[in-house]
């Protein structure tokens, strides 16, 4: 008996594990928003910020072992409007991103001003966590993923407990593996220049993938 549970626990731990991978590791928009955060600001604030994507694909796989394929399916009718507003999202992060970057770039040379703060760790991590929940998508790979060949019934609480921690130690480790990344690309591209364009290659990057979305 204690076999079977040691079993089932693994067996939980190892599908969190690949479950959190399998949604975190596919680089899009919010990774490549997460990167280009980091290498503006610091390696605290993208670790903040990368938690805070972690810490959704942790809320959403709870949502999903706790609701199935029930709350999959009732997320269905409203799914248009919310790829809709994650699109809308992305695109002004993205026109938010290249103005600023084109005027800190043209305000450099002027002494008279100094540029705007960078966004804490705290904004950071609500900031991620709250673009990151707004892609259905996530809930409903995790839904179909954990109770799509099984009923809700036959998952334990424990079983739950230790897919869901998985799944966010999973993604946490990939975001703040991206977020070291970002880190690094700051401290090696530091001019003016350098900044400018990465910047501006992010947000096309994210402006495309949400355009995409609305395809």
């Amino acid at each position: 008996m204690e076999a079977l549970a040691s079993h089932v626990v693994t067996a939980a731990l190892v599908a969190g594990l690949l479950a959190g991978y399998g949604i975190a590791v596919p680089v899009g928009a919010v990774a490549t928003y997460l990167v280009s955060l980091t290498a503006r600001t610091s390696l605290r604030t993208g670790v903040c910020a990368a938690l805070g994507v972690a810490t959704a694909d942790g809320l959403y796989a709870l949502v999903a072992t706790v609701g199935g394929s029930a709350l999959a399916a009732a997320l269905r009718p409203v799914l248009e409007p919310l790829r809709w507003a994650s699109a809308l999202v992305l695109a002004v992060l993205a026109i938010w991103g290249a103005v600023t970057a084109v005027r800190h770039h043209r305000d450099h040379r002027l002494a008279t001003r100094s540029a705007p703060p960078p966004p804490s760790p705290a904004r950071a991590y609500l900031a991620l966590l709250g673009i990151t929940l707004l892609n259905p998508t996530t809930v409903i790979y995790f839904a179909a993923l954990v109770l799509g060949t099984r009923s809700a019934d036959a998952v334990s609480l424990p079983e739950q407990g230790v897919f869901v921690l998985a799944a966010f130690v999973a993604s946490a480790s990939w975001q703040v593996l991206l977020a070291g990344g970002g880190a690094l690309l700051g401290r090696v591209l530091t001019g003016r220049r350098g900044r400018l364009v990465t910047a501006l290659v992010s947000s096309g990057v994210i402006l495309a993938l949400a355009v995409r979305m609305t395809v």
